[in-house]
């Protein structure tokens, strides 16, 4: 093999050996007694397959030697007709930076994959495949062994994704089957004793909500059951906080009631609402279970992420699950008890003079009108104006985070008894003078080797103001990619640096390490290929280790002629890549013109600085 490959190849090896420990092993065991299929859409949960997985599909279902031969075998094909050496030298170059570009994606999506982020991993999977697809290497066996060896892992990897998105267990599992074994028993014990005064409190409270809750369970078609799961969630406390920084009653963090169209404001956080937070809970419930279908594996991903689930079933080497309590050693402590708790709380709420449990008066649902107002007052100026009780407002309206109104149009819950004429005393109200305002970010993406101190410095703001707009601790830990917001208003100005000038570097003497190739070295020393080439009168793009090389020095600004730099709309089907190779350009100087990473992802319609 030529020494140009070794690192790369090694790494795709690698790269397959992951992924087959991280899921294909079921695969290949049952690949022998049925052929590879494209998974049903009922297994995809909503992900529409995009052109690229369709001629991948296409091209997997087709080619039948992939299943039956090893990931390192080559696959027969009248592909491998030689072409002209002329044309294969010149393509050199850019194919290695092809599949090094493909190799990087594809450990991305792996990442992705361990997290449960399965959207994002076949985000990068479908680039990767793209990628490789362009690349025509039928006169280059070394490297056609590599992009053979990437195209099947890709397309394996695929697969084991979009039926992973369909862990479901066989039979009816629409109900909720209240098992009672050593685990149930334990919690039961702990809500009959120690924690009985709790239980006793949460039951009174759900009486405000769960009227309204069971209706939207019926609707939604979800077993009534789950309209106790507040009850272990926040024991039925509308601000309950927990110091994972869910909120309200049923207990959503930010991203998650996000994505579930809970808006969050410097005004209002929808998660505090009970009525909007149950929609939310419904979808994401109705969500999990189409992905698992057992009940108790649903409760326990709605406890710790799908994602945390997923993982632990991928750990059994299985894409199914047979019995959630085979998970239930493996899962966090927390979640391990999440599910035990609630179906102690059914067996109790079923017979609780069994079990000594007398909640006396239920709380009942405040009756209420809405009017859609659009004037900045408090709830306090609201209650002397209108008559109504200002616990009854803040209990109707808890997703205002300072009983104030914001100043666009605003649905109010007012209590039914104070409803009559409300618009006309409503209007008698003053705006309220108060200087609070929505406060502004600046949002920075963390950059690998970046603290939070940097950080602070490159803002010009102080560590304390970085770390309490992100709820963090000054020995916080902050990871690569993270997302931190800086207040606007402590942001200074930076000026722009004065401009050094670039003194000429001298050539220099690089002897060959194993591993390396010319795009490596060239990419190392801001150079191009080209010029390596030229400098030491190379004919191909071979190297072997301890070759010495010259490496030709930066030019001056005098004689060095720029590049004239248009601007590109990128257009379906488009990545980093393939711009790149359609302008003659390296990836990497595409990305730094861009000020991109090769974990960005672009979109059609994105303009791009190409030369």
């Amino acid at each position: 093999m030529n020494k140009n490959n070794i690192g790369t190849g090694l790494k795709i090896v690698s790269l397959i050996g992951i992924f087959y420990l991280t899921g294909c092993t079921h695969t290949m065991n049952t690949a022998s007694t049925s052929p590879p299929t494209q998974p049903p859409a009922s297994t995809l949960s909503g992900l529409q397959p995009s052109t690229v997985h369709q001629r991948f599909l296409k091209d997997f279902s087709q080619n039948e030697t992939i299943e039956n031969e090893g990931p390192c075998e080559k696959t027969s094909s009248t592909d491998n007709a030689p072409l002209p050496v002329s044309a294969t030298d010149k393509s050199i170059p850019m194919a290695q930076e092809g599949i090094d570009h493909a190799l990087e994606l594809c450990e991305s999506a792996q990442d992705f994959w361990e997290k449960g982020e399965l959207e994002s991993a076949l985000n990068e999977l479908d680039i990767a495949y793209a990628t490789i697809l362009d690349l025509d290497l039928r006169n280059q066996p070394e490297l056609n062994q590599q992009k053979e060896d990437l195209r099947y892992m890709i397309a394996k990897r695929i697969l084991e994704i979009h039926a992973s998105r369909h862990i479901v267990v066989t039979g009816e599992h629409n109900a909720i089957p209240l098992t009672l074994n050593t685990h149930v028993k334990k919690e039961i014990a702990r809500f009959t004793g120690p924690e009985k005064q709790f239980f006793i409190r949460s039951m009174k409270r759900a009486g405000r909500y769960r009227p309204y809750i069971l209706a939207e369970l019926k609707k939604a078609g979800l077993p009534q059951e789950l309209s106790w799961l507040p009850l272990i969630e926040s024991g039925f406390k509308v601000k309950a906080l927990s110091h994972a920084r869910a909120l309200g009653l049923w207990q959503f963090i930010p991203s998650t009631g996000y994505k579930f169209g809970l808006k969050r404001n410097y005004f209002i956080d929808e998660r505090l609402d009970p009525e909007k937070a149950t929609q939310a809970a419904i979808a994401y419930l109705s969500e999990l279970h189409n992905i698992f279908g057992d009940w108790a594996t649903v409760l326990a991903a709605y406890n710790c992420g799908e994602g945390r689930v997923l993982k632990t079933i991928r750990r059994q080497k299985t894409n199914y699950l047979d019995n959630f309590w085979d998970l239930y050693e493996k899962l966090p402590r927390e979640t391990a008890r999440y599910v035990p708790r609630f179906l102690a709380t059914l067996h109790i709420l079923k017979n609780p003079e069994k079990y000594n449990i007398d909640p006396g008066k239920i709380d009942t649902p405040i009756p209420y009108e809405v009017f859609t107002v659009k004037k900045q007052v408090y709830l306090k100026n609201i209650a002397s104006a209108t008559g109504a009780s200002l616990n009854s407002l803040k209990s109707l309206n808890p997703e205002l985070r300072y009983e104030l109104l914001p100043a666009d149009p605003y649905e109010l819950r007012i209590p039914q008894t104070a409803a009559h004429g409300f618009l006309a005393r409503f209007k008698t109200i003053k705006p309220s003078r108060t200087r609070t305002t929505e406060k502004k970010y600046v949002y920075h993406r963390v950059k690998r080797g970046q603290t939070l101190s940097s950080i602070a410095r490159y803002y010009g703001t102080t560590l304390k103001t970085v770390t309490s707009a992100n709820g963090l601790s000054t020995r916080s830990v902050i990871r690569t990619g993270k997302v931190l917001k800086i207040p606007a208003n402590k942001v200074k100005k930076r000026t722009a640096p004065a401009k050094k000038k670039k003194n000429r570097r001298a050539s220099v003497r690089y002897t060959v390490r194993s591993g390396d190739n010319l795009w490596l070295i060239a990419n190392k020393y801001g150079t191009t290929t080209k010029r390596i080439q030229a400098a030491n009168k190379l004919r191909s793009t071979r190297l072997y280790a301890g070759q010495k090389l010259i490496i030709p020095g930066s030019s001056s600004s005098k004689t060095k002629k720029r590049k004239k730099t248009v601007s590109y709309r990128v257009k379906s089907g488009d990545n980093p890549f393939t711009i790149a190779q359609k302008y003659n350009m390296t990836l990497q100087r595409l990305l730094s013109l861009n000020r991109l990473t090769s974990k960005s992802r672009i979109y059609p319609g994105q303009k791009l600085l190409v030369e």
